[in-house]
């Protein structure tokens, strides 16, 4: 059963690794940057304790900046695993193994809560119109102008380009979850060929041993049988 357990061998193993990481470390980035411009422009104007809404934009977005982050660090890790992934020496890849497995099961799981928590913003903000979002501006600041001290941002844009990032955040976060998904099922693959050799080789003596005593007796004539040695003759 163990040569089933895998398709690939150690050195598809480490290119894929590697190019998932990759993948992984640039959509996190692009996330925490898409996270911290919402929060920068917008959200840091708009949130307040007593609003519901506003509130979840806040969590929202700060839960996208700690998926973005998580990322990040599972992309690390399988650049990590890519690197010390040695046939010869299972074991010494063993805790990157790990811990590849628990940051992009993390990861995974907040992207989708993210990728939730999105959506209902998203539709909160459709719903509304922008009215939380232009909280902070008076119908008179909006009028006059663009920027006040009323108005710390131009309202005549803040709805289509929250909207925007969001959307772009939203296809990030989609994608995060498609590599960390990968990312969790090549790691757990690893895992259980390295399980699976591992105990082939310490039950491989046992067997050894139970078939050379089943035996028995006729193990003697299995052997071949020994010529004697003639002694030359004499002169």
């Amino acid at each position: 059963g163990c040569v089933r357990v895998s398709h690939l061998d150690a050195g598809s193993h480490r290119k894929v690794l590697m190019t998932t990481g990759l993948i992984l470390l640039i959509l996190g980035h692009l996330n925490f940057i898409t996270g911290a411009l919402v929060h920068g422009t917008v959200l840091r104007f708009v949130l307040t304790a007593r609003d519901a809404t506003s509130l979840h934009y806040g969590v929202t977005n700060s839960a996208s900046v700690v998926a973005a982050l998580l990322t990040i660090s599972c992309g690390v890790s399988a650049l990590l695993l890519s690197r010390y992934l040695l046939p010869s020496l299972p074991l010494l890849s063993l805790p990157q193994k790990w811990a590849l497995l628990s940051l992009s099961a993390c990861s995974s799981l907040c992207c989708l809560c993210c990728l939730l928590g999105l959506l209902v913003a998203i539709g909160l903000t459709l719903g509304n119109q922008g009215r939380v979002l232009l909280a902070p501006c008076s119908m008179a600041s909006v009028a006059l102008a663009p920027v006040s001290r009323e108005c710390p941002f131009d309202p005549t844009r803040v709805y289509s380009s929250t909207l925007s990032l969001w959307a772009i955040s939203l296809l990030l976060e989609a994608m995060e979850i498609f590599f960390s998904i990968r990312c969790l099922l090549l790691t757990l693959e690893l895992l259980r060929l390295g399980r699976c050799c591992c105990r082939g080789m310490i039950r491989m003596k046992p067997r050894c041993w139970e078939g050379l005593s089943s035996l028995g007796g006729d193990a003697a004539s299995i052997l071949p049988p020994v010529k004697p040695v003639q002694e030359p003759p004499r002169g």
